[in-house]
């Protein structure tokens, strides 16, 4: 049994993907307040790295954690979709998924912050 959807190669497939990618960072914008705040949050904090990192070690840290966010915020928001396109009736199985991936969330934004915390003790206090 194969899938006719995956017979796409080269070209072809990066071009569908990139747009398959595309349309799912509109959706997320669109219909995720989180990812939409998460955005412009990343807009002031991303241009902020070049100035704040004092190598590029740390540009590359405090970068990398605003995208780790929005990435964890993505996968959170799909597993959501998910449950909520299986049923909208409360079950635990669907909770635990919810909370495990809004746990998730949690985390990187506070290893995010954590980064950025050290980073402006670094440049400020030390």
């Amino acid at each position: 049994m194969s899938n006719p959807y995956k017979g796409r190669t080269g070209l072809d497939r990066i071009r569908r993907a990139l747009g398959y990618s595309m349309s799912g960072l509109q959706a997320a914008y669109k219909g995720e307040d989180a990812f939409r705040q998460e955005c412009w949050l990343a807009l002031v904090l991303m241009p902020s790295a070049f100035w704040l990192g004092r190598s590029w070690v740390e540009v590359v840290l405090l970068v990398g954690s605003v995208l780790l966010v929005m990435i964890v915020e993505l996968l959170n928001s799909g597993i959501e979709a998910a449950i909520d396109r299986v049923s909208f009736e409360l079950h635990d199985l669907s909770k635990r998924a919810k909370d495990l991936a809004s746990a998730a969330v949690l985390l990187s934004l506070v290893l995010c912050g954590g980064i950025w915390a050290a980073a402006l003790w670094s440049r400020f206090a030390g």
